[in-house]
């Protein structure tokens, strides 16, 4: 099975557990790196929602902007989900960090990786043009990085109503 697969489908298109259960067929316990963040009930909802699906099988971190970071220490520990791109990089521009800059090393870690990576992320690019100015720069900064890492991955997965299809790889 190919080492890194990048996940990506609209919002609410199954993409989580098409990545889980994808993680769960490799034979050590997997690693979950979550970057999303709680700001409020319904986040705290979201949040309880994956916890509760994934039970105990898994090892957690928490990659609010460190993501390069936690994917180089918990490379030794098995395979690894990164739940969600989209998260991350939202994180990124709230902080005030170089998202550009971030990319980069990111993409220079996902090399050195010896063990597999599932990205999850979401297709921004298939809806209407955003109406307000920030939303656009969004969705063009999450597009440009879909891209980046699509082609920095050996395997991606494009998930529709729960249903997988291999776009690449």
């Amino acid at each position: 099975m190919n080492s890194k697969i990048l996940i990506t489908g609209g919002t609410r298109s199954g993409k989580s557990v098409v990545a889980e259960n994808l993680i769960l067929t490799y034979k050590n316990k997997p690693v979950y790196i979550a970057t999303a963040k709680i700001f409020d009930d319904e986040m705290a909802q979201r949040i309880s929602k994956h916890k509760n699906r994934r039970k105990n099988l898994w090892i957690e971190y928490e990659a609010y902007t460190d993501l390069v970071d936690v994917i180089k220490k918990t490379d030794h520990l098995g395979p690894r989900l990164v739940d969600c791109l989209t998260m991350w990089l939202n994180n990124l521009i709230f902080e005030k960090i170089d998202w550009k800059s971030e990319v980069s090393k990111l993409v220079k870690c996902l090399v050195k990786q010896k063990q597999p990576i599932i990205i999850v992320t979401n297709e921004v690019g298939s809806g209407i043009i955003p109406e307000n100015k920030l939303a656009r720069q969004f969705s063009d900064i999450v597009g440009e990085t879909n891209s980046i890492i699509a082609k920095n991955v050996d395997t991606v997965l494009l998930v529709v109503s729960g249903v997988s299809l291999k776009i690449k790889g």
